[in-house]
């Protein structure tokens, strides 16, 4: 379990970040949303020990993090955005390399499998591209099966099939009981994976909740359909809640005239904007 309480931070004498209050629950997928230069990746530093000149209590894994001793970072797997890995080594030296670093470790062949970078395994890492460097940063996070994840934008650079991929092994991990901590400004990610969102913006948190309370709270969902009028095409909109008081709609259906239908509703992206003023890029 992660418990933040008050916590202060700054890099100058400004503040930048101050009384940031949330916890995360055991098994939870908690993610923290805002744009570029919002306090995110500070943020996660600091619960993963790299920054330890906070103010406030961090607790992770039951350790003040500024107090934490070696287990504690047995305990932890950490991708952060950009790759930190050993240009000269292969991919499979280097998962070899970081997993004697740890008590305990995977397989680091069958890690490379998951990814996909198993043919890839001897090449030099120097060698591979970004969605590569990205994939085996990943697993490297996973190599001493660590109690908490913390991901910062996973799926960055990613295409589609290796970014579904990516997102498929999360939800595994989080199968498993891992508590993860999500950073990202991609609002489908956040959707498809959190258990929770925060949003974040100038080193404050505005709202904490999960994707469905924030979409259904923020704006009924709508109804958008088409239908033939006296041989003209029109389209209408109306909320999901009132298509009973909606004649023209009823009638369509009733006289075969309808010709599309669908809804809508406001994405993350839309809320936050709206909350917070700012947008997610």
């Amino acid at each position: 379990m992660i418990k933040v309480q008050n916590l202060a931070f700054s890099y100058t004498k400004k503040e930048y970040m101050t009384n940031i209050n949330f916890d995360v629950k055991d098994g939870e997928i908690f993610g923290f949303l805002g744009p570029s230069g919002a306090g995110k990746s500070t943020l996660q530093k600091i619960l993963t020990g790299v920054l330890s000149n906070y103010s406030g209590n961090v607790i992770v894994n039951d350790q003040e993090v500024k107090n934490a001793n070696m287990d504690f970072y047995e305990n932890i797997g950490v991708d952060f955005e950009f790759p930190s890995l050993y240009a000269k080594m292969s991919g499979l030296d280097n998962l070899k390399f970081f997993a004697s670093l740890y008590k305990k470790a995977k397989d680091p062949e069958s890690l490379l499998e998951k990814v996909g970078l198993q043919f890839d395994a001897s090449k030099k890492v120097s060698e591979y591209s970004k969605g590569m460097k990205s994939r085996l940063n990943f697993v490297k996070a996973l190599i001493h099966d660590p109690k908490t994840l913390f991901l910062d934008e996973p799926t960055s650079g990613l295409d589609p099939t290796n970014a579904k991929v990516m997102k498929e092994i999360i939800l595994k991990e989080k199968a498993k009981g891992k508590t993860i901590i999500l950073t990202t400004h991609n609002m489908h990610d956040a959707t498809e994976l959190c258990d929770r969102v925060a949003f974040i913006v100038d080193g404050e948190i505005k709202v904490i909740d999960t994707p469905k309370n924030l979409i259904m709270s923020r704006g009924a969902a709508m109804i958008n359909y088409t239908y033939q009028d006296s041989n003209v095409d029109k389209r209408a909109s109306i909320k999901l809640s009132e298509t009973y008081n909606d004649i023209e709609l009823q009638n369509a259906i009733k006289e075969n005239r309808l010709l599309s239908i669908h809804s809508s509703e406001p994405n993350l992206n839309d809320i936050f904007i709206e909350i917070t003023g700012k947008t997610l890029q």
